[in-house]
Order: C-alpha cells, then sequence, then structure tokens
C-alpha cells in the first residue's frame, strides 16, 4: 500500500510540474473587460478611444464581417530592456492586433475570408516592443472577422509575459506530456499483444484500449504547440478530445465492473451507457460541459461498484474507491484540465495494478497446474506399477509359464503393451479415446489372466477424433474389476457409450455384474474418484460433471464435458 501511494504522490507531482513549470508566480499584467463592435474603422485602434457605447457580448456576426474588440489591459511591471514582453492569444478568428493604436501583428486575412483559403493560427504570440510596454494603462484592439464559426464571437484568451517564455513554455510543457503519452501508448501495445496471447481475457483487451484512448486525449489536448491548427479545424480537434472522452468514460466502469462483479451488472451498464449518450447529445456545443458531465458520471459510476467491491471484500477494491475519492479532491483542488489528467492518470494505474492483481493469481494458478499435473502423472503410474499389483501379476505370470508356455508369453506381451500405453500417454494432458480404449482393453487381457474371468469390452457412438485426460476411464474399468462379482457364466461386461449436442459431450461407463462389493462404502469418494474428478478439473476447470452410482445391473458412471 505504501508503495502504491507513493508512486500516486510522484506522479502527481510530475503532472503539477509538467503543466505549470512555465507559469510565474507573479503576473506582470491585468486585464480587463473586453468590449465589441460591428464595423471597420482605423480609428478604434486608438489608445485613447472613447468606447462607452461598445457591447459587452456579440451573439453573432454575420457573412464573415469585420469586427473590432478592444481590451484595456494595465502593465503592473515593466520588462527588462533585453527581454520584451510578448503577447499570446487565441482568439476564434483571423485579425489584425494593434497595441495603444500601433500594429505588432497579423494572423490570416479578416474580411477576406470568404474570398480566401483559411490561414493563421488558432494559438499565436507576438512580440511586444518595449517601448510601448511602461508601466500603466494599455489597450489591446483586434481588427477581425469569424467567418467559419459566427456564433463564437468573444471566445479568446490573453496572456502577456515575456516573450521567450511565450515561446518555451508550451513546448516544454509538451515534452513533458508527450513523454507521459508515450508512456500509456507503450502501455497499450504491450497489453495488446498480451490479450493476443490470451484472447480470452478481456480486462487486459478493455485496459489497452484505455490507454490507447488516454494517449490519443492527452496528445490531441497538446497538438496546439507542435501543430499549427486554423480556428476552423478547432472544433475538430474538440469533436474528437469528447469522443475520446465517450470512450474512456465508458471503459474504465466497465473494467471496474468486471473486475467486482454486481447482481445485474449488464442491466446497470446498459443504463450507464444511456446516461452517457444522453449527456454527449444534449448541449453537444458546449464541449467543456459535456466533457465534465461525462468525468462526473464516470466517478460516481465508479464508486458505486468499487463500494460493491469492497462491500464484498475484493482485493483492491479499498484502493481504487481511496483513488476515486482523490479525483473528487483533486478536482476541487486544481483546474478542471489538469484535474482530468492526474485523475485519469490515478485510475489507469488502478486498473494496471488490478490487473496486475489478475496475472499474478493466474500465474499462481498455473504453476499450481504444473504441480497438479505432474502428481496427476506420478499418480497415474503408481496406481498401475503398485506393489500389490506387481506382485500379484508376476505370482500369475509364474503360474501361467508353469502350466501353459504359450499363455504366458501372451500374458507377458498384455503386460509389456499395458506399460508401453502408459508410457506413451504420462506425459500428457489430454489423449485420444481410442488410446484409452487401446490401455482398458489392454488391461483386460491382464486381468483375464489374473482373475480368470471373463471380461468383455463393448462401445456405442465412439468418436476417435474426440480427447480425455489420461486414465480416467481406466481407472473405472479398475474400480469396476476391483468391486464387482461375475455374472452366473463367470463373466464380467463393461459398455462405453459416448452421446455428443450442442452443450456437451457425455461418457457413460457401464458395468454388468452379478453384484458390488462393499456396498456400505459405496458413498465413500477413493482414491480413483479423487484422481477423475481431478484430472478433469485439470483440463476442464468448472465445465464437467461426474457421477457415479450402483444400478440394478451393476454400475453406472456417467462424465459430462460442457461446451
Amino acid at each position: 500500500m505504501k508503495l502504491r501511494i507513493s508512486s500516486y504522490f510522484l506522479l502527481v507531482c510530475f503532472m503539477l510540474f509538467a503543466t505549470s513549470c512555465s507559469q510565474n508566480s507573479k503576473p506582470v499584467f491585468q486585464e480587463y473587460q473586453t468590449v465589441f463592435k460591428i464595423g471597420d474603422r482605423q480609428e478604434w485602434a486608438s489608445k485613447n478611444l472613447e468606447d462607452p457605447y461598445w457591447e459587452k457580448r456579440m451573439a453573432l456576426v454575420p457573412d464573415g464581417q469585420v469586427f473590432w474588440s478592444r481590451t484595456k489591459v494595465d502593465i503592473i511591471k515593466a520588462p527588462e530592456a533585453i527581454q520584451p514582453y510578448g503577447l499570446r492569444l487565441e482568439v476564434y478568428g483571423e485579425y489584425e492586433v494593434f497595441w495603444d493604436g500601433v500594429p505588432i501583428g497579423k494572423n490570416g486575412n479578416p474580411g477576406q475570408e470568404a474570398e480566401m483559403s483559411p490561414e493563421g493560427k488558432l494559438w499565436t504570440t507576438f512580440i511586444v516592443p518595449t517601448y510601448l510596454t511602461n508601466v500603466g494603462e494599455h489597450v489591446v484592439a483586434l481588427r477581425l472577422s469569424n467567418y467559419y464559426y459566427p456564433d463564437h464571437i468573444g471566445n479568446y484568451d490573453l496572456k502577456i509575459d515575456d516573450y521567450d517564455n511565450l515561446l518555451n513554455d508550451r513546448l516544454i510543457q509538451n515534452s513533458y506530456m508527450h513523454v507521459f503519452a508515450g508512456a500509456f501508448l507503450i502501455a497499450a501495445i504491450y497489453f495488446l499483444f498480451l490479450f493476443l496471447g490470451n484472447k480470452k481475457e478481456y480486462p487486459t483487451l478493455i485496459f489497452s484500449i484505455s490507454c490507447l484512448l488516454f494517449f490519443g486525449l492527452t496528445m490531441t489536448h497538446f497538438v496546439r504547440t507542435t501543430i499549427p491548427i486554423h480556428y476552423s479545424l478547432h472544433v475538430v480537434r474538440l469533436e474528437v478530445i469528447t469522443s475520446l472522452m465517450f470512450g474512456i468514460s465508458f471503459l474504465i466502469p466497465l473494467y471496474f465492473s468486471m473486475q467486482f462483479p454486481y447482481p445485474k451488472r449488464k442491466f446497470f451498464l446498459g443504463i450507464y451507457t444511456i446516461i452517457l449518450l444522453f449527456i454527449f447529445s444534449i448541449e453537444h456545443h458546449l464541449f467543456d460541459y459535456t466533457i465534465l458531465n461525462m468525468a462526473l458520471s464516470l466517478l460516481i459510476f465508479s464508486m458505486g461498484v468499487a463500494v460493491y467491491g469492497v462491500y464484498k471484500k475484493a482485493k483492491g477494491a479499498f484502493l481504487v474507491l481511496l483513488t476515486l475519492l482523490l479525483c473528487i479532491f483533486i478536482r476541487h483542488s486544481v483546474s478542471f484540465n489538469l484535474s482530468l489528467f492526474i485523475g485519469f492518470s490515478l485510475i489507469l494505474l488502478n486498473m494496471l495494478y488490478l490487473l496486475s492483481l489478475r496475472i499474478k493469481e493466474q500465474r499462481l494458478a498455473f504453476e499450481n497446474s504444473l504441480l497438479q499435473s505432474t502428481r496427476l502423472r506420478l499418480e497415474l503410474l503408481k496406481k498401475n506399477i503398485q506393489p500389490h499389483f506387481i506382485m500379484n501379476t508376476l505370482t500369475s505370470l509364474i503360474d501361467w509359464i508353469e502350466e501353459s508356455p504359450k499363455k504366458g508369453v501372451l500374458f507377458i506381451e498384455a503386460l509389456a503393451k499395458e506399460f508401453d500405453l502408459l508410457n506413451q500417454i504420462e506425459n500428457k494432458t489430454l489423449i485420444l479415446i481410442e488410446q484409452e480404449i487401446a490401455l482398458c482393453r489392454t488391461h483386460l487381457e491382464i486381468m483375464e489372466y489374473r482373475k480368470e474371468v471373463n471380461y468383455n469390452w463393448e462401445e456405442e457412438g465412439i468418436d476417435n477424433k474426440q480427447k480425455i485426460p489420461p486414465g480416467i476411464l481406466h481407472t473405472l474399468l479398475e474400480n469396476g474389476i476391483t468391486h464387482s462379482l461375475p455374472l452366473d457364466d463367470n463373466s464380467i461386461k463393461f459398455k462405453l457409450v459416448f452421446e455428443s449436442n450442442s452443450d456437451y459431450k457425455s461418457y457413460t461407463f457401464l458395468t454388468f455384474a452379478a453384484a458390488v462389493r462393499q456396498e456400505a462404502n459405496i458413498n465413500k469418494e477413493g482414491t480413483g474418484l479423487k484422481y477423475i474428478k481431478a484430472r478433469l478439473t485439470e483440463s476442464y476447470h468448472e465445465q464437467w460433471d461426474f457421477t457415479s452410482e450402483p444400478v440394478h445391473h451393476g454400475w453406472k458412471s456417467i462424465i459430462k464435458l460442457y461446451s
């Protein structure tokens, strides 16, 4: 737990540093209300213009008409002589920039957007001459047009700082965030290959896709510095971000639902999906509002799943709940964008932690299965070369050699054949049914010489392409020989019936005998039955059923293997 908390702390520190390393603790300017007016008069750029009748908000400027904006700023601290200030703008539109009436830059072709191709960038930085940035009041005026999104008037941001800082801070920030995003891209690729190696592990696939979407979200959000974007494409960028956010908001609760299963899971996930679709579609043009609501829905639903996991004492559930609560605290402590990336990073780390627990359990189960498989192979050999079996067989073999050498030779051949078959199958988890039947027939030959009883073997519906764990029918055969009395004609018959349908495959093993010995102990599970169940569990996990019971003609055992 201490290691996990330390990892979270380091991650939060990294994110805070990466997103704020370029910010000055003391701003050099103060910004006032921006006002607007439709028209195009050059004197509106003047510092001393009186603008009491300008509008504080404008709803629509159609047909790409030119309009002006004026923003008063106070320079609190004058720049150093060799370090001029810069003006960074994020504006919906193409425009010219004036500082106290002096033109300092141009971004596109205002008023000519309908005739000319899109030019300029959404995020631009201009240098402000040092003589214009003395301490006191100044005016930033923009002559602009917004042909592509006439209803986005006033959607812009202004920042003044050292020119070099404005140029470099986002590059530095982006370099850290690209490294950060790259880590999740590597994780996405790695766990995708893990899933391809075991396509039944859907949590691994979901985690891989979540990492890939988070990588896309990070790169799309911080693409503004590395790739110039015209303001007409900014809505496309926001659509991509919102769509990626929708995918993440759906996959993360789905992942936690698979790790901490709860009653009526499909029903509640369906309701959650409907809520997400409603949030995604309603007021869709308000992208920040949509993203915020999807993030809150993700946290609320995931917390509900985590609380149920804690109630059921599931591994990792308490840590997930603490992380989600920490995300809520972070949301109210820092900006929304910063809290979004820190929160998702912590949640993805939790998902990775749960996945590591799952992989660890699978590894331990695999190691246990190897140990069990080795033990079962040894048990199979022990069952067939146990001392009393060897001694009794050798005693019978001596008698047959003395009485009838020819039959004695046949006896030896049958015994050699059984050991040869055992040697072929003892290292395998599954063998062809014909090999198991051959082992049973050979064993009956040996037992005929030993017990001088006529043993008959019959089959019905056998599919030689089917496979079963080695030794399970052989074990049933041994039990039938050991615990059954022969019929009046000194015979015992064994019959194997195979049936198959879309739901399961079944093997019915029938013993036809006069009576069954030790009927008082028929409900006691001996070594043979334990061996059969262990072998079935090794190969089919829980997808099997085994019954064994006395019937009027002797004994009946049924093995069902479910699809």
